[in-house]
């Protein structure tokens, strides 16, 4: 086996160095494909689930819509009119509100969700508080909330009567029930 000199190794070094830089360079554009690739997909995959997404809420407010007038008008409630998917857009800012239950002194406002959580929850009462300011047309009236939803865990649900929201539930048997018993007393949002 032959000595190899000091410039050999050198120059072996070196064309290593070549070598390996160019293998991070492919490997960084390949990642850089791949990351391309990724964002794509994902743009296309967010696109399709805001689609199911919006899909699957207008399922959930079509099984909802039939039977919430007689449900609150059970309870006590003279609703008489329902509006679905109200919209209102004051100072650049939009509210929509699923479903608007009515009479000439009460309305009843009503956010549906596949999935009920505290967030959405919280969300829909800072709604509330500002609900006659893109609905001026119910300003005097009494302003009940209610939240609707297949899946309500019994927290979410505990949260909801304690901020004086009706809690509605999806089920297989009447399809829609109220879930808050008889002790319950609405909070009147439009007095807030």
């Amino acid at each position: 086996m032959a000595k190899q000199t000091t410039e050999q190794a050198v120059a072996e070094i070196w064309q290593l160095f070549r070598e390996t830089d160019a293998q991070f360079k492919e490997t960084a554009a390949r990642f850089k494909e791949t990351d391309v690739k990724f964002q794509e997909t994902n743009a296309k995959l967010r696109r399709l689930e805001g689609l199911f997404g919006n899909q699957w809420g207008k399922l959930l407010e079509a099984l909802v819509q039939p039977a919430v007038l007689k449900l609150f008008q059970v309870r006590g409630h003279q609703v008489r009119r329902l509006h679905q998917r109200s919209k209102s857009r004051v100072n650049g800012k939009n509210m929509e509100i699923d479903l608007i239950l009515e009479d000439q002194t009460e309305v009843i406002a009503i956010e549906v969700k596949s999935v009920m959580t505290v967030e959405h929850i919280s969300d829909f009462l800072i709604d509330l508080a500002s609900f006659t300011e893109f609905f001026p047309l119910y300003k005097g009236y009494q302003i009940f909330g209610a939240v609707a939803g297949l899946d309500v865990s019994e927290d979410v649900e505990r949260y909801a009567y304690r901020r004086g929201l009706f809690v509605l539930r999806v089920t297989g048997d009447d399809m829609v029930q109220i879930n808050n018993d008889d002790r319950f007393r609405p909070r009147d949002f439009g007095t807030a």
